[in-house]
């Protein structure tokens, strides 16, 4: 039993996640999410959480940090049948990773960019990634997690641009602020602004008590419906 991460962050408006180069068989070189084998005595996410801090050096406490489901194809690892629980896990402009262990080297990778060229991750690593990446996309439509990418305060420009990143779409941000500021719990003002170097100062928010958004914010035709 092995457990896999797919960890996403923004770079300004660049959507990122860990991966670590192979430093061994089979795949050496290869790109990989971080992962390993679970360790007797370890919950799962105890296992998620120490191969997070080993192979990049990141303390996965202080991130959003969901599972995401079993893969458990007969020919996913070269090494014999081993399943792999996959999680999921977010966090605000993330430091860079410290490769060790297996990790030859660990670093953020724009998902644009591995999506245009084709890159090929090891394992079933490309799959669990592609899946990771729309779950994160339909949890942004009914659930308040994109301001997990956010800091403690932000201000609402600072959330669309999640939305914006993470869906690939523009959206219109006078329509963006009414329907944030019309789901109940999903963001409340702190009292604060932020100064801006030009223009109008604007209002600091957190993320308030909801658990789910309703009504939720669903992608359609570019703009949430």
């Amino acid at each position: 039993m092995t457990v896999d991460l797919a960890i996403f962050t923004l770079r300004g408006t660049r959507l990122m996640v860990l991966l670590i180069d192979r430093g061994l068989e089979p795949f050496l070189g290869r790109p990989a999410l971080p992962g390993g084998y679970v360790q007797k005595g370890e919950t799962l996410r105890q296992g998620a959480l120490r191969e997070l801090w080993e192979e990049a050096g990141i303390d996965g406490g202080l991130l959003h940090l969901e599972q995401l489901g079993a893969y458990g194809d007969p020919g996913r690892d070269p090494r014999g049948r081993v399943v792999t629980v996959a999680y999921l896990a977010l966090g605000p402009d993330l430091p860079a990773p410290v490769g060790g262990t297996d990790a030859h080297h660990a670093y953020w990778a724009s998902v644009e960019d591995l999506d245009r060229d084709g890159v090929r991750l090891a394992f079933d690593h490309s799959e669990i990634l592609a899946d990771a990446l729309e779950q994160v996309r339909r949890k942004l439509e009914h659930t308040p997690v994109a301001t997990a990418f956010c800091a403690a305060e932000f201000t609402l420009s600072d959330l669309r641009t999640v939305y914006e990143v993470v869906w690939g779409q523009p959206l219109d941000p006078s329509n963006f602020r009414r329907k944030v500021l019309g789901t109940a719990g999903f963001v409340e003002p702190t009292g604060g602004q932020r100064m801006p170097s030009t223009g109008r100062p604007a209002a600091l928010y957190r993320t308030g008590n909801a658990g789910v958004l309703s009504p939720p914010l669903l992608r359609m035709g570019g703009q949430p419906a």
